[in-house]
């Protein structure tokens, strides 16, 4: 049976140091930034802090996903090495990156007879995807063959919940997800949508409420009512934000407070990337968690 490689989009906005941790190869996305072309390389080369202070001074941005030859320069190396290859992408609900990797993936195998590469639409973002990420190289290191992975990832990536707010809808509204109208009332209102990521991978608002203090409670007692296990929840619990760490905090302490078994080491907090970030704008907080009911 041969070996084989996890790779990943950059997508999962997971850092650097975590992706080498897990033993995972990424492809990263490009982002534009007033017309000009950056690699969206996991905050190598610009800080968070300064891709979102951009965005709040009215730079013009926008993404790029990865194109056919992109994929097949990272997988025609790893298939040279004799591997296979299971490479997970970003929701399809939210990019056609999906399309990409699975084109890429027809050339490759053709490329090279007798090797693979197993495509898996994550239906997940950002650090969601990257907590599905987590779970399979923990699974591969457990000794799950590539099928078996692959079987396990189809059967249980919805059961990974995707929960966040927002506390600027003007990125909402220019991404066309909150009408100009709507938006101008909300943010007299001070409303807070409270989104999720869909069963089919797409990011949808689920609840309106005011003010970031209750949106946050919102968000908690959703998680009370769907986390595996209830208020007895123990697995990891993944956050992200877009430079708004003091809500990310505030969300945490209301977390622990209601799930005693979740001790600091289940958390992982990550910034959320610029390719999710320039349609999210920056006041972002997102939380990620497994249940026993498909999203």
């Amino acid at each position: 049976m041969a070996d084989y490689v996890i790779t990943s989009c950059s997508t999962a906005d997971l850092s650097r140091e975590h992706f080498d941790e897990l033993g995972v190869k990424v492809i990263y996305f490009h982002y534009y930034l007033d017309g000009v072309e950056y690699t969206d390389d996991l905050w190598q080369t610009r800080s968070d802090k300064e891709f979102y202070d951009a965005m709040r001074n009215g730079s013009d941005t926008s993404s790029a996903q990865v194109n056919v030859s992109e994929y097949l320069e990272l997988f025609r190396p790893i298939l040279e090495e004799g591997h296979d290859i299971l490479h997970l992408t970003l929701s399809s609900g939210i990019s056609g990156t999906y399309n990409s990797a699975v084109s890429a993936a027809s050339i490759a195998e053709s490329e090279f007879p007798g090797r693979r590469v197993i495509v898996v639409d994550s239906q997940a973002a950002s650090s969601g995807f990257g907590m599905l990420l987590d779970r399979a190289a923990e699974l591969k290191r457990e000794g799950y063959s590539i099928d078996e992975l692959h079987d396990w990832l189809e059967a249980n990536k919805h059961y990974l919940h995707h929960w966040f707010f927002t506390t600027d809808l003007k990125w909402f509204i220019k991404g066309g997800r909150v009408s100009k109208v709507t938006g101008v009332v909300g943010g007299l209102l001070s409303i807070c949508p409270l989104l999720h990521v869909s069963y089919d991978g797409r990011l949808e608002p689920v609840y309106n409420v005011r003010t970031k203090r209750k949106v946050i409670e919102k968000m908690v007692n959703v998680m009370v009512e769907n986390a595996k296990g209830g208020t007895d929840y123990d697995d990891k619990c993944y956050l992200c934000h877009s430079d708004c760490i003091d809500d990310v905090n505030a969300v945490i302490a209301l977390v622990k407070s209601k799930f005693p078994k979740l001790t600091d080491d289940k958390f992982c907090v990550n910034s959320i990337g610029t390719t999710i970030g320039l349609h999210t704008g920056p006041g972002t907080v997102a939380i990620f968690f497994w249940s026993d009911k498909e999203r």
